[in-house]
């Protein structure tokens, strides 16, 4: 099974810019997407209805904002919308498909990068959902979960940590709530199969960027470490250019 993670920056833009033939042509079974900045009467399920996919979305109450989506080749189970915390819930953070043996869930995590305020958001997010995350896994052990974290983990995930060090994104209290969820156990699908520097899965649209591969490793598929025998590749799918970030792959049995 192939599970890919898309934060695309607005998934009406990304249309624009040929999201609909890539995906295709990718063909993953669960594409987890975040920020698709579209409710419901905006987003368009008859694409991706006629490329065989079953739809379900949680966008954010604020038009044009945020907001997640999960497209499923597979019916899924059962599809939980939110976190069940409405502050979060409101913005349109959190979505899961529920299978036989595992459960993928998309997660569209707070940005600091705006100021005080919304950094004071962050950090109570990433407390309120470690510890949702640890209760969940309580009677769904076999958990992916794919999203947008905003936060580089460890050094080797971003171009220049020094300068990026004081940061929202690369604080140190970030990264370190980053381990700690690892070591709750998780596995970082794609540092467990490459270890190589300069990988990274975000570009700012400044200065060329990109093209110059000055990035940021911020999305993540991470999956429960009972599901390790099952994790078979991981990628990140740079080609792919339909936003800011890129596609993040995860192959499992």
């Amino acid at each position: 099974m192939k599970i890919i993670t898309y934060n695309v920056n607005g998934i009406r833009a990304a249309i624009t810019k040929g999201f609909t033939e890539w995906l295709q042509a990718a063909n993953p079974d669960v594409l987890c997407l975040q920020e698709i900045k579209a409710d419901e009467t905006k987003f368009d399920r008859t694409i991706f209805e006629d490329l065989g996919y079953h739809v379900y979305l949680h966008p954010a109450i604020k038009k044009g904002y945020s907001g997640v989506a999960i497209l499923s080749k597979q019916k899924p189970n059962h599809v939980e919308v939110g976190c069940g915390i409405e502050s979060y819930d409101n913005e349109g953070r959190v979505l899961r498909a529920d299978y036989d043996n595992f459960s993928v869930m998309s997660v569209y995590m707070p940005s600091g990068s705006s100021g005080d305020e919304r950094q004071a958001f962050k950090m109570q997010w990433l407390d309120d959902f470690y510890n949702y995350i640890n209760n969940l896994k309580e009677t769904l052990p076999g958990l992916v979960v794919s999203g947008d974290y905003n936060i580089c983990h460890q050094a080797i995930d971003i171009h220049n940590p020094k300068s990026n060090a004081n940061n929202s994104g690369f604080l140190p209290e970030e990264r370190s709530w980053m381990s700690k969820f690892i070591e709750s156990g998780f596995i970082d699908s794609f540092r467990h199969f490459n270890k190589e520097p300069h990988n990274y899965s975000w570009w700012s649209y400044r200065a060329g960027a990109r093209n110059k591969n000055l990035g940021w490793r911020i999305d993540y598929n991470m999956a429960t470490e009972n599901l390790s025998d099952r994790l078979k590749r991981a990628a990140i799918l740079t080609e792919a250019k339909h936003s800011d970030h890129c596609p993040v792959l995860l192959e499992i049995e």
